[in-house]
């Protein structure tokens, strides 16, 4: 039973298949992003965390400013996309 089955695999791996289309990549955003969230947030916590212990206030409201803005950019989806459309709005840039 279990040598049958073996064969019977064996012989549909080897029907030959058609080759891919593309390379498809929906979702991958989202994977990035889920990817790279808990690691970017590892990141921002350790430096803030280091210039509120050497009291460089200063350098540490740049840095959490910063870091907003990257997140905001990064992790808003299509956040570059309406800013730009907006840009060009306001440019006088219509859309074609």
């Amino acid at each position: 039973m279990i040598l049958k089955t073996i064969l019977l695999h064996a012989i549909d791996l080897a029907q030959p298949t058609s080759p891919p289309q593309g390379v498809n990549t929906q979702g991958l955003a989202t994977f990035l992003r889920s990817f790279f969230a808990p690691l970017f947030l590892v990141i921002v916590s350790v430096v803030a965390l280091f210039f509120l212990f050497t009291r460089e206030i200063t350098r540490f409201v740049q840095f959490i400013i910063l870091a907003i803005a990257i997140g905001v950019i990064f992790y808003v989806p299509n956040i570059i996309e309406v800013t730009a459309k907006a840009i060009a709005g306001a440019l006088g840039i219509s859309a074609g």
